[in-house]
């Protein structure tokens, strides 16, 4: 398809309004229009997600469009806009809210004169309706891993806990994957099939079967297993595009500044970088037991830190969430760096004397993490991180040092400092976790490396399939 074809579709791209799955939907722009230079792109998400972002120089430029969104009239509060703005327990709400953009999405589309391709992500799978009606083709892009959403999903189809006794389970449509009661999320573990959790994703699920094609951030070579279970799950095409890795953001605070020149202060590969996300945390007792943990490993950290699971993000920090000295003796001794809120996380993984991560598995961390053949530490604590967790300690590349943030997930100082000093030290379990981490590198650099790598293949295939459809 040429530039200026008159038949080339309009791409609309749609990420859910969540700070985890906006940057793989900007990657997927810029990739799209590498592949097809003058190919026509709009993000589409609601003003307050679009005034945050920052796209990428593109030629032509991605355009925006703004959905109009009112929190308030679903009972959240005023300008929340994304999962970040909210509580857990508002989540849902905001879930059901997400929802009303509809009317608004489909007006949008069918404005566009030109044939419309929608990328739509999993979460607004109800898009495959949308374009039906308007005659545009359509993708599911699901920003996570392979195998953590098909085991998620699956849970929520079947949810065999509550029907199986026992601590431990298999998969009804998947027997070889074996879960634990750990494992399951806590709104899954409440959830009775007749609940607004239970509802939602169910009408998640049974959109995405009605879709064209599911694209996913992860690589065909990495995750066979999991693609084959979306595939057997929705009974679609589905081709892995990733790793679809958000851009470090530009940034010359003097907050950067100092993190930057306090790794600098450090030999290579010897800190430990501890972060759980931009919406996660763990409780007040798990965080002082990782601080003390942290201390007693003996280890140079930098520790982005939020408010405890439950206290709201924006009140600010309070020092009685740390033990009683603790940033001081880790200050004095030039050992930690406790970072309020929010850090630089690419530049971070990507500094040389970062040497592993401690993560709450989500799967734009794994990724990030992997790029640099930086080992795991994992912390899952909600949605399908428990399943990411699964494959990287099955990849070799994470050890799961605790499971979960309620208050009886309990997780020791001693614990800590073993699962610190197993990833990080000169020990054989050491050695094998960074020698496999660099493997993983090279495969996920490998999928985009000029026009035969895997990803590179799947996305121009999945482009030719549209323009067919539209010619």
């Amino acid at each position: 398809m040429a530039g200026g074809d008159a038949r080339s579709p309009h791409v609309v791209l749609f990420p859910f309004l969540a700070h985890g799955h906006i940057p793989a939907f900007l990657r997927l722009a810029v990739h799209l229009q590498a592949l097809r230079p003058g190919l026509p792109v709009t993000f589409v998400s609601t003003p307050g997600i679009l005034d945050s972002l920052s796209l990428p120089a593109t030629s032509p430029p991605i355009q925006f469009h703004a959905l109009p969104f009112a929190p308030a009239d679903h009972g959240l509060p005023h300008g929340a806009e994304s999962l970040a703005d909210l509580h857990v327990h508002q989540f849902i709400t905001f879930f059901q809210a997400s929802e009303s953009l509809r009317p608004a999405f489909d007006s949008f589309v069918s404005g566009i004169r030109s044939p419309v391709c929608i990328i739509a992500d999993t979460f607004f799978a109800w898009t495959a309706d949308v374009a039906r009606e308007r005659g545009a083709s359509h993708a599911v892009f699901f920003p996570g891993g392979a195998f953590g959403y098909a085991v998620f999903f699956s849970l929520w189809v079947h949810l065999p806990h509550t029907v199986m006794a026992g601590d431990e389970f298999p998969l009804p449509n998947f027997p070889d994957v074996v879960l634990h009661r750990t494992q399951i999320p806590r709104h899954m573990l409440a959830a009775t099939g007749a609940d607004p959790w239970t509802a939602f994703f169910r009408r998640v699920i049974s959109s995405c079967r009605k879709t064209d094609a599911v694209l996913v951030n992860t690589v065909e070579e990495l995750e066979p297993t999991g693609l084959d279970m979306l595939r057997t799950s929705f009974g679609v095409h589905t081709s892995a595009i990733g790793p679809l890795l958000a851009a470090p953001a530009p940034s010359d605070s003097q907050d950067d500044t100092s993190i930057i020149q306090w790794l600098d202060a450090h030999p290579p590969r010897s800190v430990l970088y501890i972060s759980f996300g931009s919406q996660s945390s763990i409780n007040t007792d798990q965080m002082t037991e990782l601080a003390l943990g942290l201390e007693a490993s003996g280890r140079p950290f930098l520790w982005t830190v939020r408010p405890p699971v439950g206290l709201d993000p924006k009140d600010g920090f309070k020092p009685e969430w740390l033990p009683a000295g603790f940033e001081d003796r880790m200050t004095q001794a030039n050992r930690g760096l406790v970072v309020r809120g929010w850090a630089p996380q690419a530049r971070i993984l990507a500094h040389a004397s970062t040497g592993a991560f401690m993560t709450h598995c989500g799967w734009n961390s794994i990724l990030e993490s992997l790029h640099h053949g930086l080992p795991l530490v994992g912390w899952p604590l909600g949605s399908e991180q428990f399943f990411n967790a699964m494959l990287v300690v099955e990849w070799g590349v994470c050890v799961e040092m605790a499971r979960g943030n309620t208050e009886s997930s309990t997780i020791d100082r001693a614990e800590v400092a073993e699962a610190v000093g197993t990833v990080m030290g000169e020990t054989k379990k050491g050695e094998e976790t960074r020698r496999k981490a660099g493997e993983i590198a090279r495969a996920l650099a490998a999928a985009w490396e000029g026009s035969g790598g895997s990803s590179a293949e799947s996305l121009e295939g999945f482009l030719r399939c549209v323009e067919t459809s539209v010619r």
